[in-house]
């Protein structure tokens, strides 16, 4: 099959307090493309100022690839059932809680699409059944325990 790279680069700061816990999560996350991308644990974890709350966190980056997976899945069984997509926007949300185990984890991931089509419009049916197979074969969502919904606008 295929293999997939990512690079974490962090490096303690001058002044910096590891054993103190008073240090910067804020790190850089490289992809093989070569795009590079500012990092930090949430705020929500981390308090300022150590944590950065303009780059992108983990679980920021968990609800993306939910939705970017879901989104290039869509867009491939759509095009295969014949519809035209003239455009999908997506505003996702992950909600954090407990598990029965009592660990912290990413539970439900909901997803709500927007999408333009041109020429026939699928029925709620349809646009039900392209959102249920590309949700079987996004390869993301085969890969996590987290309850991903797709909510009607």
């Amino acid at each position: 099959m295929a293999s997939y790279t990512a690079t974490v680069d962090w490096a303690l700061q001058p002044g910096e307090d590891f054993p103190a816990g008073r240090y910067s999560r804020r790190h850089t996350v490289s992809f093989d493309a070569g795009i590079a991308i500012p990092a930090s644990a949430s705020p929500h974890v981390v308090p300022a100022p150590w944590s950065a709350a303009d780059a992108i966190d983990p679980e920021e980056m968990f609800v993306a690839a939910i939705s970017n997976c879901h989104m290039l899945s869509f867009l491939h069984i759509a095009s295969k059932a014949g519809f035209t997509v003239l455009g999908y926007r997506d505003e996702a949300e992950g909600v954090m809680r407990k598990t029965a185990e009592g660990r912290i984890a990413v539970t439900r991931v909901a997803l709500r699409p927007v999408i333009a089509f041109d020429g026939r419009q699928p029925t709620p049916d349809e646009l039900d059944r392209l959102h249920h197979e590309a949700h079987e074969v996004c390869y993301i969502a085969n890969s996590v325990k987290t309850e991903i919904v797709v909510e009607k606008p």
